[in-house]
């Protein structure tokens, strides 16, 4: 089987550093002066990218990480403060309803993507960027690593990442981090669930990222589309209509390339043609 050429075309970006490696889209968040707080300019470059590769199957993985040692501390509170200010001089508008809705759309869309999202967690994981973590596939985190939910603290809610903590976690431990504000580091983020593996050495971290990355380069990238969807869609829709779409799903796939070169490779004792190795 042949991979399909393509053109990749990526969006510029102020607040994101972009670097395709292989099959992975590295995805750097680059506001290290607010430890990577995200701005509206960097939710929307987000959802940018995102969309620019929902439909690549050159692009496998995406690894979502920060700049200089944080991950992300959250919503920016200068931006907060200017959508303050938009809503003195524009009585018709609700900036502050825009800028946290405009983050859970992007949180939606980063939930969904195709690829394997691969999150890196280092220094301050806050809020939104706790939100982040979240929503990955997979997540490795240094065990020095700063998870919280402060907005409790500041007089607000976790409003549009508080869905997705519940999903990852569940409702109890959800609710006594959420009504906490809790503070905590990478090991105990990893015994609830929110990371996959901690590392005490920034080494053993890299080492990590890259195992991780040859992983899903094993797995066909078709394939790995469906099984995301069908992951997704558990409690989304009837069991019977779940498992009838799944039955054609699989079905396609024995039948299609993917399948054929998989099934040829296991008999031939090669690896299959989307692997380097």
């Amino acid at each position: 089987m042949s991979m399909t050429t393509e053109t990749i075309s990526l969006p510029e970006c102020e607040t994101l550093l972009l670097d395709l490696k292989g099959h992975a889209l590295h995805v750097t968040l680059n506001r290290p002066k607010a430890r990577n707080a995200m701005s509206l300019t960097m939710v929307q470059e987000l959802l940018n990218v995102f969309q620019s590769i929902e439909d690549s199957l050159t692009i496998r993985a995406l690894v979502l990480r920060g700049s200089e040692g944080n991950f992300c501390a959250g919503g920016d509170i200068k931006d907060m403060a200017g959508a303050r200010a938009a809503g003195m001089s524009n009585a018709d508008s609700d900036p502050f309803y825009e800028l946290n809705l405009a983050f859970g759309k992007m949180l939606i869309v980063a939930n969904k993507i195709p690829q394997v999202l691969i999150v890196v967690t280092e220094g301050a994981v806050l809020g939104g960027g706790f939100g982040l973590a979240c929503i990955s596939d997979v997540a490795l985190s240094a065990s020095s690593a700063k998870f919280g939910l402060p907005e409790t603290g500041l007089g607000i809610p976790p409003a549009q990442i508080a869905p997705f903590v519940v999903s990852r976690i569940g409702l109890t431990q959800a609710r006594r981090l959420a009504l906490l504000g809790a503070r905590f580091k990478g090991q105990e983020a990893l015994a609830l669930g929110i990371v996959h593996e901690a590392h005490d050495e920034s080494e053993a971290l890299e080492e990590a990222l890259e195992r991780t990355l040859k992983q899903v380069e094993r797995c066909a990238p078709q394939a790995n589309r469906v099984t995301k969807n069908l992951i997704l869609s558990v409690g989304n829709e009837p069991l019977e209509d779940l498992l009838d779409h799944a039955a054609h799903s699989f079905s396609k796939a024995v039948n299609g390339a993917e399948g054929q070169e998989g099934t040829m490779a296991f008999i031939q004792k090669r690896v299959p043609s989307w692997c380097s190795e």
